[in-house]
C-alpha cells in the first residue's frame, strides 16, 4: 500500500472590506477613524456635489470626519465641542451623527424642530439638500424657483 499524505489548508485570511460599500479593491484608513475605506477621492469631480466617493462622503458628511477635521480632542460621539459646532443646526448634527457615511451611529440624539420653508412653510429636510438659504432664511425649491425664475 502506498502512502497518502495529507496537507492542511491554509487558514485564510479575511480580505478587508470598505466599511461602507464592501468593495475589496483599493482601500486607505481613514485619518479620523482608522476603519477601512475605498481609496476613491479621485473619482469625485469638483463642483459635482456627487456622492461617489467612499473617502470623501466620510470625511466631508459625518460628524466622525468633521470632528478629527476640526482637530477636537477625544471620542466625536461625546465631544461637547461639535455639539457647540451645531447648536443652531442641531438637525444637521443629527444628520451627520446617523447617516449612511457612518461606521458607527450616534445613540441618543437630541431633538429638533424641522426646518421649514420661509415662504410655504413646507418641511425641508437639511440632510437632503434641494434648498437654497439666503441669511436665516431657508427656501424649498419651488420657492426658490418663484422668487428666482431667471436663476435655473
Amino acid at each position: 500500500m502506498g502512502t497518502h499524505k495529507t496537507t492542511k489548508a491554509k487558514p485564510r485570511r479575511p480580505r478587508a472590506r470598505c466599511g461602507l460599500c464592501g468593495k475589496t479593491g483599493k482601500l486607505t484608513r481613514t485619518e479620523c477613524c482608522g476603519q477601512w475605506i475605498c481609496d476613491d477621492e479621485h473619482k469625485y469631480k469638483l463642483f459635482s456635489y456627487a456622492h461617489n466617493s467612499c473617502s470623501r462622503n466620510h470625511r466631508r458628511y459625518t460628524l466622525c470626519g468633521y470632528h478629527h477635521n476640526e482637530g477636537h480632542a477625544g471620542d466625536w460621539k461625546t465631544c461637547e465641542k461639535c455639539k457647540k459646532d451645531f447648536e443652531d443646526e442641531v438637525e444637521m448634527y443629527v444628520h451627520y451623527s446617523t447617516n449612511e457615511y457612518n461606521f458607527e451611529k450616534l445613540d441618543n440624539l437630541p431633538d429638533y424642530e424641522p426646518t421649514l420653508c420661509s415662504k410655504c412653510k413646507k418641511v425641508i429636510v437639511l440632510g437632503d439638500g434641494g434648498y437654497s438659504q439666503r441669511g436665516d432664511e431657508y427656501w424649498c425649491p419651488k420657492c426658490t424657483a418663484a422668487e428666482f425664475p431667471n436663476a435655473f
